[in-house]
């Protein structure tokens, strides 16, 4: 029992030693300010993974950042600690909830009753710590066009941290050192489209020759039955498929795991989405298509 107490800890402290650094300082005086107490200074909160959980679970912050719906979060603290503390509050939702509903496509929606698969999913402060990550880095996306020569002359090809084909290919190109955060990157990104905007991918799935061209710049097996479906899921089948597949090629412990577990991240991200983004994931997300 001692053994394991302590290899908690160490992981606890392992996911505070790799996250922490992505808090601002501004983010730790808020947190805190709303955690009072001698406990909850910033150098304390900085040491100890269980002062600083007990914090983004608590409904004080929350209400600091959410509180009043004219003013933005993203104006009162990080990306990262915003959406730190939805899926905080998504863990706990999670306690008490039945069942939650799982978007398939446009005004779409099922309900799934497997609670205990999404609550043992983010039992682990790393995972919540790993799904808030991706989020925030994509309130800030790069797109535009470069012009480029082939043997019919120059012409110009459109790029964005949005397009899953194209972000293949850049994991095609780039050195053997740099491709296992550049396929995370790539699974993230079909976590993040089919968690958070769900209906899109649904209406507008893969296209055949992508897939095939995803197959080849992945050198993955490749999802034959679901490029045929009609099914209202196939968009969300296909980057299910390719989020596994990425998330598997990158090598990384805990991204295999999560890997193992897409479906479930996806529906994680669909109960923050709809319960808490919609009002604003627009505003939040800029460059992405709902």
């Amino acid at each position: 029992m001692i053994e394991m107490a302590t290899r908690a800890q160490k992981l606890k402290m392992e996911s505070l030693d790799r996250y922490l650094p992505l808090l601002r300082e501004t983010d730790l005086r808020l947190m805190s300010a709303a955690g009072g107490g001698p406990t909850a200074t910033p150098g304390r909160l900085r040491a100890d993974p269980e002062a600083l959980e007990a914090i983004l679970r608590s409904d004080r912050l929350f209400e600091v950042l959410f509180r009043n719906p004219e003013r933005d979060p993203l104006l009162s603290a990080s990306p990262f600690l915003v959406f730190w503390v939805l899926v905080h509050r998504v863990a706990r939702d999670l306690e008490t909830s039945p069942f939650v509903e799982e978007r398939i496509g446009p005004r779409r929606s099922v309900p799934v009753f497997d609670v205990a698969s999404l609550q043992d999913f983010l039992a682990q402060g790393w995972r919540r710590a790993f799904r808030a990550e991706p989020l925030a880095s994509y309130t800030r996306v790069t797109s535009g066009s470069v012009r480029e020569r082939n043997a019919r002359g120059w012409h110009r090809r459109r790029f964005s941290d949005l397009d899953p084909l194209r972000l293949a290919q850049l994991v095609e190109a780039v050195p053997d050192h740099q491709r296992p955060p550049a396929l995370r990157r790539l699974g993230d990104l079909a976590l993040f489209l089919s968690g958070v905007f769900p209906e899109h991918v649904a209406a507008h799935p893969l296209e055949p020759r992508h897939v095939e061209r995803l197959r080849r710049l992945l050198n993955a097996s490749g999802p034959e039955e679901v490029v045929r479906a009609a099914s209202p899921e196939k968009g969300l089948w296909l980057l299910e498929w390719l989020g596994r597949a990425a998330y598997r090629l990158a090598g990384y412990e805990e991204v295999i795991a999560v890997g193992e577990g897409f479906g479930r991240g996806r529906r994680v991200l669909n109960l923050l989405t709809g319960r808490y983004l919609y009002p604003s994931r627009q505003r939040w997300f800029p460059g992405t298509s709902g």
